[in-house]
């Protein structure tokens, strides 16, 4: 495959920035890059173009993450820190630690932004090094021999542009998995000493400056403290940006970013937006994207290599070679920066896209020697640090290697253990639980462990054994406020199957036959859960399978068997798949060919897919090693020889590395899963992982979820408009459009019981809470319903998918319709849009033939009780209900219907029914979905109300039907104006409300 720049200089120029790579002696000149300023286009610089030696301040990159693009600027994404963690036949395996964010809005800015990296990086290599140059095993080809410009002439070494030190993280001084994992800590310490990491709420409470700026400005005083030099005195003044440029406490420099980006808005004014435009609200919430972005990538959870292909298990590898560049080989399911590299895809810049897969990649060396006859055999040595490691690679390889005829007393290994994450579903615990409508579930991952030789040589066997973990493929939420959240089933059973059997058809493609190893609790919160799971897999299954092949499926009640700290009671449920483990195999290589591939795969899975599915998943990897070494010719119990700690350790990281991504805390359970033991120490550091899963969920994951999804590019910049009106975010998997088309089908159908009556239409919409009101919170998603005779507002179940109840309105009734500016919150400039907030009101006479239907899950379901308690319907509906009047200047002919009504003993109170429009705009990527306007939605239904309306009353007048008490079918008023208008709404939203905002705003944003 064509190779990729492992080294890039990153300069500004006037009209963009510099993407240049550097090259070694003897290489071939590479084409540079440049980003443009305006249209951040990616645009190739001709080789006779480039500057040899560029005297503007600069500094080295180890690849190009992306282009994150937000509104109208946008920030070039750079690796500038890399450890190497592994070495797969010879080719480095590298995990990202930190990178830069370079602004695009003009030189001085990305100018500045540039000097303060470069500087940033020269302290990280003197403070790690201590003056002593940084290696890595990667320095035999890059970093050992200076790298020069894509020039043939050569360049200096003391040349400030490109003669800086390394900045990588020295693998020799890494602390090793085991004393980083006995580091005591607890909830507090970790907030105050890294509240950098849990959001504007902990840095504020534990910053007595912090707090006392943000409570002045919320009850409008000035921000700046008292303490401090008056605004415009000289030493208020921020200095420019020179080589001295600080940044912040999470290298983010906001008020670099506001001042420089934003010079129109200063800080202060973007803590309250100022127009509903999604763009302006990005541009409130950019630093806090911008630190967001700066802390998953730099969380060391993303992998690459510039040469091999780490998202591809060794089944399918493409052993003969590919002239493809690496990122059209990748499996895309796994390539998670692909999004933001679009434009330097689409500029086909091919050695400037670096693919990065997240979950984990750890690497153990360890050497195995024959025992006498009759005794198992054992590991006598073990190599954990990676510089050891890479050394005995590269020794075993300038080595002839003894292959297992030759059965040596010795024999030098690597076990290789790769996690990749999904892209699908991708996001946090409690935001993405569950399956979506194609079939992708969440926390989805799938492991390989490999065992080779140290040489990797073409003789010698290669082993691989691949197991995934997914969460529970059906339907579920669990809410993020709550300590011990109970699973809530959603959606029909036929939808939960649909997508259930889309899920296990995929899995089948990709692996061949599925066995379910399900380890939630039998009694319990879980258990409805686990049992939809179950019943899932016996309708599969009575339904001829996969291909006419059967879902194995084994629910193993982890708590319960291992109850009293027994973890060593999971060796039960290896004894129940050990049958079918065995006849699904492995993979094995040998010369570059497949002996054997995989036959299918074991699929894990607990609530969350993280502690109780890694210690089985490590129970499996350990009975897979022992078969592996069997068939070389050693015989281990891994169970009881207890030199085997690298395994333990190795596995423990990799679940605590799938933990930090899907729940921001190390894995629970890790004690027993490095040391097969359990103890009471264990289970406070448990509690204390626990409380800290809490805090994470309830303040940081929902602006930490919609920073995901964007970059993915599963929503657009409306997510973060979204996120401002509720601090929430949603589900971009879940199609709404389908799902609220069904609820309109599903509520037609129950709710029209005249077969007779055409169906004109239906629309989801918002409405009060509390019927016959225009607001009262919460406001909810309702279904209107209109035919050619009647109008039915239906409350609808989300969850259940079924309607909970309606309320029917001939529309012979109808007296009124007004449309306009509908106002229900002042708490966000987009909820304050004229534009956007909109909906529409009808009143009307209520008749014989106007019912309320709750539904109650019994036969009694039909009921309306007044405050006597009695159950009404028709006349006495009439009585018993009451509403405000829209429209103070009732027209004469409606006081005279009113009047003559009266006068006939009839006590006639009008209701209403009031209706917002939901917000047209979705930050969900829907290149398909044809949009309309707030304003035209609303226009549309009126429309069609009006015209359902006359030709109902043509059609009573042509049959000469008209019941005693509807004189009032001509009376249609149609009015447009405003049903609640900004003024109004600011002085019904009280004082409790804005507290209320500003607090969740405080923590969450």
């Amino acid at each position: 495959m064509p190779g990729l720049a492992r080294k890039l200089l990153i300069y500004a120029a006037v009209d963009g920035l510099l993407i240049q790579p550097l090259i070694h002696k003897n290489q071939r000149a590479a084409p540079a890059a440049r980003v443009d300023y305006a249209k951040h286009d990616v645009v190739p610089v001709p080789i006779e173009r480039q500057e040899k030696n560029p005297l503007s301040p600069s500094f080295e990159s180890y690849g190009i993450v992306g282009l994150l693009s937000v509104a109208s600027t946008a920030f070039l994404i750079c690796i500038t820190r890399r450890q190497q963690v592994a070495q797969i036949r010879g080719k480095a395996i590298y995990v990202v630690t930190d990178v830069a964010l370079i602004p695009l809005s003009s030189q001085d800015e990305a100018q500045a932004t540039i000097i303060q990296t470069r500087d940033g990086l020269k302290k990280q290599a003197k403070a790690t090094d201590k003056g002593e140059l940084v290696t890595d095993s990667d320095a035999s080809d890059d970093e050992r021999e200076p790298s020069v410009l894509a020039s043939d002439d050569e360049v200096p070494d003391d040349d400030p542009a490109i003669s800086i030190q390394s900045a990588e993280v020295s693998a020799s001084k890494q602390e090793s998995p085991k004393a980083a994992h006995e580091r005591s800590s607890n909830v507090a310490e970790d907030v105050i000493g890294k509240k950098g990491q849990y959001g504007r709420f902990a840095e504020r409470w534990f910053s007595k400056r912090g707090w006392s700026v943000e409570k002045r400005r919320m009850q409008g005083m000035s921000a700046n403290d008292p303490s401090s030099p008056p605004p415009d005195s000289d030493a208020s003044k921020p200095e420019e940006p020179a080589d001295n440029v600080e940044a912040g406490y999470d290298g983010i420099n906001e008020n670099f970013l506001v001042k420089k980006l934003f010079p129109s808005k200063p800080k202060e004014a973007l803590a309250e937006p100022q127009s509903a435009d999604a763009k302006d609200v990005a541009y409130t919430l950019m630093p806090k994207l911008l630190r967001t972005t700066k802390m998953l990538l730099a969380s060391s959870s993303y992998f690459f290599s510039y040469d091999y292909d780490i998202t591809r298990s060794f089944a399918n590898q493409n052993h003969k070679g590919s002239d493809l560049p690496l990122y059209k080989t990748v499996d895309p399911l796994f390539f998670w920066n692909h999004h933001i590299l679009t434009p330097f895809i689409e500029a086909n810049q091919d050695p400037l896209i670096l693919p990065l897969m997240q979950g984990f990649v750890g690497q153990r060396a360890f050497t195995v020697g024959n025992t006498p006859e009759g005794a198992n055999d054992a590991v006598l040595a073990v190599k954990e640090d990676i510089e050891d490691i890479i050394s005995t690679q590269d020794g075993a390889s300038d080595s002839k290697p003894s292959g297992p005829d030759s059965m040596p007393n010795t024999r030098d290994f690597l076990m290789t253990l790769i996690s990749r994450r999904s892209t699908k579903r991708a996001g946090l615990r409690y935001l993405r639980r569950g399956i979506d409508d194609e079939g992708h579930t969440a926390n989805s991952v799938e492991t390989e462990q490999v065992l080779s030789s140290s040489a990797w040589g073409p003789g010698e066997k290669i082993y691989s054994f691949v197991q995934f973990r997914g969460s529970i493929p059906v339907y579920f939420s669990q809410s993020p406020y709550s300590f011990k959240p109970v699973p809530v089933l959603q959606h029909s059973p036929d939808t939960n199957y649909a997508a259930f059997k889309k899920h296990f058809v995929d899995l089948a493609g990709r692996y061949g036959g599925v066995q379910v190893a399900s380890l939630v609790d039998k009694k319990g919160n879980e258990a409805q859960v686990g049992e939809e799971y179950e019943n899932n897999v016996q309708k599969l299954n009575e339904n001829g399978g996969i291909d006419g092949a059967s879902i194995g499926f084994e629910w193993f009640d982890f708590h319960t068997v291992c109850r009293g700290m027994k973890f060593e009671n999971v060796s039960l449920l290896m004894d129940s798949l050990g049958e079918k483990l065995n006849e699904f195999g492995k993979t094995v290589e040998q010369d570059g060919k497949l002996l054997k591939k995989q036959a299918g795969i074991l699929r894990t899975n607990c609530m969350d897919c993280l502690d109780r599915t890694n210690v089985v998943q490590s129970g499996c990897g350990r009975s897979a090693l022992e078969s592996q070494l069997k068939e070389e010719g050693f015989t281990i119990d891994l169970q009881l020889d207890k030199t085997t700690q690298w395994f333990n350790t190795l596995w423990a990281d990799n679940g605590d590395s799938i933990s930090k991504q899907y729940s921001s805390t190390a894995a629970l359970k890790g004690d027993y899963t490095r040391t097969r033991q359990r103890n009471y120490k264990g289970a406070i550091n448990d509690f204390g992982l626990t409380l800290s899963r809490y805090f994470n969920n309830i303040v940081n994951d929902y602006f930490s979820q919609a920073a995901i999804d964007y970059l993915l590019g599963n929503v657009t910049a409306q997510v973060f408009d979204e996120f401002e009106a509720d601090m929430m975010s949603g589900d971009p998997a879940m199609s709404m459009r389908k799902v609220r088309q069904n609820a309109i089908d599903t509520s037609a159908k129950i709710v029209i019981a005249d077969a007779k009556e055409e169906l004109l239409g239906g629309w989801t919409l918002s409405c009060p809470h509390e019927q016959n009101t225009l607001r009262s919170f919460p406001f909810e998603e309702c279904i209107l319903i209109l035919t050619d005779k009647a109008l039915y507002a239906c409350r609808f179940d989300w969850n259940l998918e079924k309607v909970s109840s309606f309320e029917r309105v001939d529309l012979r009734h109808v007296v009124g319709l007004r449309f306009g500016t509908y106002i229900t919150s002042t708490l966000t400039a987009a909820q304050m849009d004229e534009d956007r907030n909109v909906g529409f009101a009808f009143r009307y006479l209520p008749g014989k033939e106007d019912v309320v239907r709750v539904n109650t899950r019994s036969l009694k379901n039909t009921y309306v009780k007044s405050d006597e308690g009695k159950i009404l319907s028709g006349d006495e509906l009439v009585e018993a209900t009451a509403a405000p009047k829209m429209d103070p200047d009732v027209t004469k002919e409606k006081e005279k219907v009113v009047k003559e009504d009266n006068v006939q003993g009839k006590k006639t109170m009008e209701r209403i029914l009031a209706f917002k429009a939901l917000t047209s705009r979705s930050s969900i990527v829907d290149n398909d979905e044809e949009i309309l306007g707030e304003k035209e939605i609303i226009k549309s239904i009126i429309e069609d109300i009006e015209r359902a309306f006359r030709t109902n009353s043509e059609n009573n007048e042509s049959r000469g039907e008209k019941e005693e008490d509807d004189g009032n079918e001509d009376l249609l008023i149609v009015e447009e104006a405003d049903l609640i208008g900004v003024a109004e709404a600011r002085k019904s939203t009280g004082l409790l409300e804005q507290l209320g905002y500003s607090l969740k705003r405080l923590v969450w944003a």
